[in-house]
């Protein structure tokens, strides 16, 4: 309890909701184990288990998003060694053509 008499909150992150969740479905550590070495309510550990279920899809995403730009870099690389070989080609041709010509071929 606080100075004036109430209950102080403490405030959780979510580094610690995850570490509580994961307790119980990794551990298998009770529900109202873990609430009880927090100082929650069951209710609360519910409410941060809900959040995390429906909130949980952005760590997917978070690493697809990672791997789309690596991808997209690779491409990116491989489009400029393209481009590059693409003028050496083209310069290569172009010698060869007035080559050609200044020995008389068509």
């Amino acid at each position: 309890m606080g100075t004036d008499g109430k209950a102080t909150r403490r405030h959780f992150d979510g580094e610690e909701k995850v570490r509580a969740i994961r307790r119980h479905f990794v551990e298998g550590v009770a529900i109202s184990t873990i609430c009880d070495e927090l100082g929650i309510q069951v209710s609360m550990f519910y409410q941060w288990q809900r959040q995390l279920f429906e909130h949980g899809k952005r760590a997917f995403e978070i690493k697809e998003s990672v791997h789309e730009r690596n991808l997209q870099s690779k491409l990116e690389s491989a489009e400029k060694k393209l481009a590059k070989k693409d003028s050496v080609i083209a310069e290569l041709l172009e010698e060869h053509v007035k080559l050609k010509k200044s020995l008389g071929e068509s």
